[in-house]
C-alpha cells in the first residue's frame, strides 16, 4: 500500500460544535472541533478537512473563529466547505488560515466560479465536493448536505468539474455516510475511467479493511476521508473532557455509547494497519 495515499480526518461542524449524522442527517454534537483537529494532527492525520454542514442552508460559513484557532496549532492542510458562495468567500476562508476550500452549492449553481477561483488562487486551492446519491439507477449530485438533487449527473458533472480547472474532487456517498459499511463499488466503477485530478473518498468506511480495498481497488484515489472511526475512538477512550456545548443532540455523550458499528482507533494506529503491506 503506498505511503503516498492520504488519510483525511474529516470534522463536520455545526456552530461551534463538532457534530455527527447519518446519511447526512440526524446530527449528533460530540464535542469541539478545535480539540479534535489538534488531536487528530498530533496523531498523524496528513490533512484536515472541516465542514460546515448547515452553512448552505443559511447562505453563510461561521467557522472563523475556529478555522483561526485551529491554523495557529496545527501545520497540515486544511480544508474548509460549506456556504462558500463567491471569490470574496473564498479569499476570507484562505485568509484566516485554509489551505484549501471545498464547494459544491455554489459551483452547481454557478460553474464558472471554479474556472474562475482556479485561476486566481490556483488549481490546487480548490476541491469540488460532490454529494452522490442513486435516483432510479443514475447517480445525481446534491447539495446542499444532501437536501436537494441538482439534477446533474455524475459523469457529466465530474467530467465538468475537470474541464473548469478544479484540482480535486471530494465525493461523499449519501447512502453510505456515517454507516461503517464500506465504499460504494458501483459508484466507483462507473466514475473510474473518468478521473484526471486526485480524488478523495468519504462515506461509509468502518474499518482498516475497507480502506485497504478502497485503495487497491481504484488506485487512482488519491485519500480517504474518515470521522466516525476517529470521532468515536476518541469519545470511547475519553480522550477529551467536554462539557460545554450549544444547544444540540448530546445523547451519545451522555449516554457513552459505544458505537459498535465502527472499529475505533486513532489516526496512527489506523495508518500503521493501513500501509502494513
Amino acid at each position: 500500500m503506498p505511503l503516498s495515499k492520504r488519510i483525511i480526518a474529516r470534522l463536520d461542524i455545526k456552530g461551534s460544535n463538532l457534530v455527527k449524522g447519518v446519511n447526512l442527517e440526524g446530527l449528533r454534537v460530540l464535542g469541539k472541533p478545535e480539540n479534535f483537529a489538534e488531536y487528530y494532527y498530533n496523531n498523524g492525520a496528513d490533512e484536515l478537512y472541516y465542514q460546515d454542514v448547515v452553512a448552505s442552508l443559511y447562505g453563510k460559513n461561521s467557522l472563523k473563529e475556529i478555522i483561526s484557532k485551529t491554523a495557529k496549532n496545527i501545520f497540515i492542510p486544511l480544508t474548509v466547505g460549506g456556504g462558500i458562495r463567491n471569490l470574496k468567500d473564498i479569499s476570507l476562508i484562505l485568509k484566516y488560515g485554509a489551505d484549501k476550500v471545498a464547494i459544491n452549492t455554489a459551483a452547481i449553481k454557478n460553474p464558472l466560479l471554479i474556472k474562475k477561483a482556479s485561476k486566481i488562487f490556483g488549481s490546487s486551492t480548490i476541491s469540488v465536493s460532490i454529494e452522490a446519491s442513486k435516483v432510479d439507477n443514475n447517480y445525481f449530485a446534491f447539495t446542499d448536505n444532501g437536501r436537494n438533487n441538482s439534477k446533474k449527473k455524475i459523469i457529466d458533472w465530474i467530467k465538468n468539474v475537470q474541464d473548469l480547472g478544479a484540482g480535486e474532487i471530494i465525493i461523499t456517498d449519501i447512502q453510505l455516510e456515517g454507516t461503517g459499511k464500506g465504499f460504494n463499488t458501483e459508484l466507483f466503477e462507473i466514475i473510474n475511467k473518468f478521473i484526471e485530478i486526485p480524488i478523495v473518498y468519504n462515506g461509509g468506511i468502518g474499518n482498516v479493511k475497507q480502506a485497504r480495498n478502497l485503495f487497491k481497488k481504484f488506485q487512482n484515489i488519491s485519500g480517504v476521508s474518515i470521522s466516525s472511526m476517529f470521532h468515536y475512538y476518541c469519545l470511547n477512550n475519553q480522550i477529551f473532557n467536554n462539557n460545554k456545548f450549544e444547544i444540540g443532540n448530546i445523547e451519545y455523550l451522555d449516554n457513552r455509547k459505544k458505537f459498535d458499528s465502527f472499529e475505533t482507533h486513532n489516526i496512527s494506529k489506523f495508518k500503521k494497519k493501513l500501509f502494513k503491506d
